[in-house]
This record gives C-alpha cells, sequence and structure tokens, in this order.
C-alpha cells in the first residue's frame, strides 16, 4: 500500500498522534506497596509499548479514588506522590515518538477484588486481607463472589465527578497527553449507564438521560477546567444481554458526550454481568463501534480480536472506525506496530523503528 490509513496521522482536539494504532489500556495489577503508585513495572511494560510504534499509548485503569481501585495493586492517581511518579512515565513514552493517555477510572461494584493473576482467588478481597466497602448506583452484587456495594448518595456522585477531574487536573501535570474516562466493561460509570446494575428513582435511574448523567457530568467537569484536553471516552457498546444496555443507546450516549465535550469514543463491550454470552471471534466488537460511528457524533476506536495489519487496515479503509487499538496483540510483541508498518510497506515504516533497532528485521 503506498500510503496505509493504519500509519497516517491521526488529530485528536490539539493533539497529533503519530497513527491510528494505539495501545489499549491494560490492567497490570502490579503496585505491590498498594499506595496506587507506579514503579519499576510500569516504566519498563510503557517504556516498551511506546518503543514498539504505537501512536497512542493509554495507561491502565488508573483509580481517581482509593475505594475505586478494582484491586488493592492498582495505580491511582489522586495524589502527588502518584502523579510524580507518572511524570516519568510519561516522559519515557514522548522519549520514544508516542502521545500518552491514562485510563480515568472508578470500580465501582467490581472494586476490591482480588487481582486477575493466575492462581489468585476470585471475588471481593474482605477488609481483613486489605479490601473495602464497595458503593455503586444500587445495592445489586455482580455475583455471589462479590460483596454487595453500598449504594452512592447524590451528594456522592458529585463528590466522585470532583475526583474524576481533579485525576485529570494531575494527569495534565505529570505530562499526559489525554485522558480517557472509563465507562465500560461494568465499572463504576457503566454501572449507572446500564438498567442491569441501575435500579434508582432519581435524577440518575431510569431513563437513558438519567443513566447517562454521571458520565456526562464528569466529561463537562473535565472539560471545563481542561479547553484544549483531549477526551476520550470508552464505552461498552452492549451488555450482551436482553434487557441490558444496547447499541442504539451506544449511539445516542456518542452524540451527548460530543455536546459535553468528549473527542473520541472507544467501543468495547460487556463486563457488566456474569450472564452476557459473546460472541467471541475476529473483530467481534468492530460492527458496535460502526454503529457509533454512523451516528457520526465522534470519532471512534474500534477493539477487540483484531490480530493482522490487513484486518486493522480493512476497518479503517472501509469506514467502520477511525482509529484502532490493540491489547493481546502487544502484550505478546510490543514492537507489533513496526512489524505492520512494514508489512503495509508504509512510508512511515522506517522512520518509526528507534535507531538502535536498525538492524532488527521487522
Amino acid at each position: 500500500m503506498a500510503h496505509p490509513l493504519l500509519f497516517e496521522p491521526f488529530a485528536l482536539r490539539g493533539l497529533t498522534v503519530r497513527n491510528r494504532l494505539w495501545v489499549a489500556p491494560m490492567c497490570q495489577y502490579s503496585v505491590t506497596e498498594r499506595d496506587g503508585v507506579p514503579r519499576d513495572w510500569h516504566l519498563q511494560h510503557i517504556g516498551a509499548l511506546a518503543r514498539g510504534g504505537a501512536g497512542l499509548v493509554v495507561m491502565e485503569a488508573t483509580a481517581v479514588a482509593p475505594e475505586g481501585r478494582i484491586s488493592p495493586e492498582d495505580l491511582g492517581l489522586w495524589n502527588e506522590e502518584q502523579q510524580a511518579a507518572f511524570a516519568r512515565i510519561s516522559g519515557i513514552a514522548h522519549a520514544h515518538g508516542a502521545a500518552i493517555a491514562v485510563q480515568l477510572a472508578h470500580a465501582g461494584r467490581k472494586a476490591s477484588t482480588y487481582r486477575s493473576w493466575p492462581g489468585e482467588p476470585n471475588g471481593s478481597v474482605p477488609q481483613s486481607e486489605g479490601g473495602w466497602e464497595t458503593v455503586a448506583p444500587s445495592a445489586l452484587p455482580f455475583d455471589e463472589q462479590y460483596a454487595t456495594p453500598r449504594e452512592l448518595t447524590v451528594d456522592e456522585i458529585a463528590g466522585l465527578v470532583g475526583a474524576f477531574s481533579a485525576a485529570a487536573s494531575r494527569a495534565v501535570q505529570a505530562g499526559f497527553d489525554a485522558v480517557e474516562v472509563h465507562a465500560a466493561h461494568g465499572y463504576l460509570l457503566q454501572e449507572f449507564l446500564s438498567p442491569l446494575s441501575n435500579h434508582r428513582e432519581d435524577a440518575y435511574g431510569g431513563p437513558l438521560e438519567n443513566r447517562a448523567r454521571f458520565t456526562r457530568e464528569v466529561i463537562r467537569a473535565i472539560r471545563g477546567d481542561h479547553p484544549d484536553l483531549p477526551i476520550i471516552v470508552r464505552i461498552s457498546g452492549t451488555d450482551w444481554v436482553d434487557g441490558g444496555f444496547t447499541v442504539e443507546e451506544a449511539a445516542t450516549v456518542s452524540e451527548w458526550f460530543a455536546e459535553d465535550g468528549a473527542d473520541l469514543v472507544d467501543v468495547s463491550s460487556a463486563g457488566n454481568s456474569p450472564l452476557s454470552v459473546i460472541p467471541v471471534g475476529p473483530s467481534y466488537q468492530v460492527p458496535l463501534a460502526a454503529r457509533v460511528r454512523r451516528a457520526g457524533a465522534l470519532a471512534v476506536g474500534a477493539v477487540g480480536a483484531i490480530t493482522s495489519a490487513q484486518q486493522a487496515e480493512g476497518i479503517l479503509v472501509t469506514g467502520q472506525a477511525d482509529v484502532i487499538s490493540l491489547g493481546r496483540p502487544l502484550l505478546a510483541n510490543p514492537h507489533l506496530p513496526l512489524q505492520w508498518a512494514a508489512e503495509l510497506r508504509s512510508p512511515n515504516a522506517a522512520g518509526l523503528v528507534p535507531p538502535q533497532y536498525h538492524r532488527a528485521r521487522f
């Protein structure tokens, strides 16, 4: 290909990203000190991904408050020590020519769980082992292995909007180029979006407009504080459960998010119900991204079971998405973008390769 779209620059508000092959956020559960501070593992992990030629590296779910962590070993961005440690990581990404974002998150009823490592238990960590009380839109547990959460008050919701905004400000101070608001995979903001987990009868429950209110308030708060900061929102395009959140609702909220100041919606799926029946296969989530993109309000990212350069390029060329995010393939090979750029014969291929690696055969 003379000019594969996958390796053309992409503009995100005032940010120009060097290509459209991005790193999806992937939890590492590696803060052994349990204080939310990134250390050597994250520095090496993100450094390798940035060196590998991706356009934008999105750091894993990073809690806006201590009780928002998925596990005690998760990252956080609620204090200055964390902010200073993240600044070193953003500097490493920039040194390799990549842009970097951080996914701001609150795990809601799926917080305080054991980390997802082989051999670890499942379900909630008891307070005697360092766990904590969880919160949610309604007092409904994810399943029988999870503790029943406490329903958030309206005042507490307002406080969490402030926590997201404060974390975004810390991200800017730490040198991040963009933030991603995590409203997917059954965590707090998606718990509000989905009727499966939101049984409230106030202004934050019931019709879609109310269920989307919390996420919209978060986006507006960040945009109000940072007029030029690119804002990505990750959503689950469907719960894959009858009576749950649907792709049509996803298309509608994407239009609302655009009004609130978001720049791109990254469309994943599921995570909010153990009853989900997910038709996993090549590009299985791409039709969800394509439907949201047809709404025309926002740029759209596609993710999930995208494993070849031709597959990724085809998704972009056919207009189903604007950018492609990879997860597991980049854990297996952080240099996959360099390989794909060479495979597609991108004019940018050689320029992506660090000079120290010029003898490699990508």
